[in-house]
């Protein structure tokens, strides 16, 4: 088995995505001399919009670009300008060679190319966030720029301290960042944010997944993050104030040559409010996150070194403070990656792709806390290596590949109930515990793109080996399907089997039997992977020349469905899964592309989900009986029937913009144990108040973000870029900038509730 992974080590482009190629654009005059040139390689469907100067070489190259079709603009003073179009649709670089004529002294018509709103060759319904849309994002608290960006697209939902939920999964979303998946919680209470201004492009799936694509199949965001490899010194920053005492700063500063790129960003952040706090007084939620990167990258070689902290205080309810307690939780995580290309022959790509990092965290509590005195600690060590072979053979579209992960994780866990009310009278009073185990995690896939006409299938199989609180494998067939019939619409058809790992944030304890001396009669049994089916139809078609709609259908059914039960309001989570669950739903999204200045979107989804219990794992249970009670079936905790997510943007010329962003939740539902006067004295009127406790569902919530950003200084080579590009014959189109100094604010919404899985305990939000 690991000679054949060692055989198979690669992946698709250095620090590239599934799906995703390079361009090599190469500019001559009419004799055949290379020219230095500004190149623009754009895509409305893909959001990409990439600047590069070819230099005295004539040549340039364009890297992770999604696969589609894309426009390209080239410029050089004294030579017409040149607009062509290619299509991307291989991991194996596509050249593409342009020829600059002299400029006639007389009035020429240049007629671009438009790139299509549909692409018909797209097997799955993939939203792409370009770096605009990133750099020009609604405000944001510390830690949640990239999940509030995400939950602006149909079937996401962001509930309570920064956790997205797709389609009504919990603990099964998956970053993949620069290539490498990330399957552990990377909401802001677990670990720490990437940089958000470093961020080139989003891509967000919540189906027709290749199967290169494993372990957490909830949802998967890609993040491809900038690789600046303009000639010469560069930089910028950008600095956000807000409400709630809210500041950050990013900068990033970087220097390019011929061959290669360094850059160097870091950036840090403050608040109060950090957390979503029980009560409307915000008590403790004082927050500060900080991380940092380097970035080399030198002809097919890549290095990346990252680290991010996050240290917070623990909201309190009103109880708490007036006892005075105080509860602090703490993040750090050290990464780095390494990848390496190696073309084989003109039609197949050889690359390896390894990642090591450091994880760990805490909570620490102080002798005044109440109901209950916890301490945590816990870490992950994990070493990551992946690959694939992939190429290109007549309408075959083919890679093959694995990867083998080896984490070790420790967790320590403890507590001290100092309110003996507040639980019952079977619960031991205290507890401590302390594990370690090691996590081995291995897969192998294969998988064909066949374009036919106006059909292209792509299908694949996976194996996965997953070993650590239980030993299991699975083999997972992927099919994907779609027909255009015209090029303005494509209609789309998935099937995904997926083979789910569980949480792995405090899994030895929610899955050993030491927990079973907390009490309260339970035997615990380990937390098993979840199995699952997932159907998708869907289509996009193109309502006008910037106008496009989405729609689709999905239907889920899984075993084993994942959750998690909170500890309290400390955010501390303990995976759980109950026996069965179903989920199914429709999406909508309408989205104007550019029009005059505007450009925005308007998307809508329905959802309902329906589990089945008996439940497995989890740390406290409130009531025995309903834990143990078999084929109980309930709403999920995700299950928000109606959401609606709505944006609009204005360029103000090319030194300013404005945004405006708008929800509405219909309400999620919740659990409260006890009566409406005891949830009153908990959390206050106002906030029960926003629950209805006859639906058992928290009431519909709207919010309006406005954010606003200029430009407060260019250098040539920005404002070259501005006007439609323009090189120097002999010099660099890069130079120094500080380019953009930003201002959010972010109005302060009444806090909303949200379930409390399966403790009982009523948490506002």
């Amino acid at each position: 088995m690991m000679g054949l992974l060692v055989v198979l080590l690669a992946a698709l482009g250095q620090f590239g995505l599934p799906d995703s190629g390079e361009l090599r654009v190469a500019v001559t005059d009419a004799t055949g001399l290379a020219l230095p040139a500004l190149v623009v390689v754009e895509s409305e469907l893909n959001r990409v919009r990439q600047r590069l100067a070819t230099g005295s070489s004539g040549t340039a190259s364009a890297r992770r670009l999604p696969f589609g079709k894309y426009r390209v603009s080239v410029t050089h003073d004294g030579f017409a300008p040149f607009d062509g179009a290619v299509e991307i649709r291989s991991a194996v670089p596509t050249e593409y060679r342009v020829t600059l004529t002299l400029a006639s002294l007389s009035t020429q018509v240049a007629v671009s190319p438009e790139t299509p709103l549909v692409d018909g060759r797209q097997t799955t319904t993939v939203r792409r966030l370009g770096a605009d849309l990133v750099r020009q994002r609604p405000a944001a608290l510390p830690g949640r720029a990239l999940p509030e960006l995400v939950n602006t697209q149909p079937g996401w939902l962001l509930e309570a301290g920064g956790t997205l939920h797709p389609r009504g999964s919990e603990n099964q979303t998956q970053y993949v960042v620069d290539g490498l998946p990330l399957t552990d919680n990377r909401a802001p209470g677990f670990a720490p944010e990437l940089e958000p201004d470093s961020v080139q492009g989003l891509a967000i799936l919540t189906g027709g997944y290749s199967a290169e694509y494993g372990r957490k199949l909830g949802g998967v965001i890609e993040v491809v993050t900038a690789s600046d490899d303009r000639a010469g010194l560069h930089g910028n920053l950008t600095v956000s104030i807000g409400s709630f005492n809210t500041r950050g700063a990013d900068a990033r500063a970087g220097y390019g040559w011929e061959k290669g790129s360094l850059s160097v960003s870091g950036g840090a952040a403050s608040t109060d409010r950090y957390l979503d706090p029980p009560v409307e007084a915000n008590f403790t939620n004082h927050g500060r996150t900080s991380q940092g990167a380097v970035r080399l990258e030198r002809n097919r070689f890549g290095v990346i070194v990252r680290h991010g902290d996050t240290d917070f205080l623990v909201p309190n309810e009103s109880e708490q403070q007036a006892a005075g307690q105080r509860q602090t939780r703490s993040s750090a995580e050290t990464m780095a990656q390494v990848s390496y290309q190696r073309m084989l022959s003109s039609a197949a790509v050889l690359s390896v792709h390894a990642m090591w990092r450091d994880l760990d965290a805490g909570l620490s509590s102080n002798a005044a806390s109440t109901p209950v005195i916890a301490a945590q600690s816990r870490g992950l060590r994990e070493g990551y290596v992946k690959g694939a072979v992939s190429g290109q053979a007549g309408m075959h579209e083919w890679k093959a590949g694995g990867d083998v992960s080896t984490g070790r994780i420790r967790e320590r866990f403890s507590y001290r109930i100092t309110d003996p009310g507040a639980f019952g009278a079977d619960i031991n009073p205290a507890f401590d515990f302390a594990a370690g185990a090691v996590d081995h995690e291995r897969a192998l896939f294969v998988q064909d793109q066949i374009h036919y006409q106006a059909w292209t299938v792509n299908a694949g199989l996976r194996w996965d080996g997953y070993r650590l609180v239980v030993a299991e494998h699975a083999f997972s067939p992927r099919l994907a399907v779609a027909w255009a019939p015209a090029p303005e619409l494509a209609i789309r058809a998935s099937y995904d089997r997926a083979f789910q790992t569980p949480a792995a944030e405090n899994l030895l304890l929610a899955s050993s039997s030491a927990a079973d001396a907390i009490g309260g009669g339970l035997v615990r049994l380990p937390v098993r992977p979840s199995r699952g089916n997932f159907y998708e139809v869907g289509l996009t078609t193109a309502l006008s020349r910037a106008v496009r709609m989405e729609a689709s259908w999905f239907d889920r059914r899984m075993t084993h469905f994942a959750d998690d039960e909170q500890l309290l309001n400390t955010g501390v989570s303990f995976p759980i899964a109950f026996e069965r669950a179903a989920i199914h739903g429709a999406e909508i999204k309408v989205e104007v592309t550019h029009w005059k200045a505007l450009s925005g979107s308007i998307g809508y989804a329905w959802m309902h989900g329906r589990g089945v219990q008996p439940i497995t794992g989890g740390l406290f249970v409130a009531d025995e009986a309903e834990v143990e009670g078999r084929d109980l079936e309930f709403d999920v905790s995700q299950d928000q029937r109606h959401t609606l997510r709505g944006r609009v943007h204005a360029r103000a010329g090319s030194i300013g913009w404005v945004a405006l962003a708008g929800a509405y939740d219909s309400g999620l539902p919740f659990e409260f144990t006890g009566s409406r006067e005891d949830a009153v004295a908990q959390v206050g009127r106002r906030i029960v108040d926003r629950v209805d406790f006859a639906t058992g569902r928290v009431r519909p919530s709207l919010s309006v973000d406005v954010s606003a950003g200029m430009t407060v200084f260019r250098t040539r080579g920005d404002r070259d870029d501005a006007a439609g590009g323009r090189a120097k014959r002999d010099r660099s189109v890069a130079g120094h900038q500080l380019r953009r100094i930003v201002l959010r604010d972010r109005a302060g919404a009444a806090p909303e509730c949200r379930p409390a899985s399966t403790s009982g305990v009523l948490i506002a939000t």
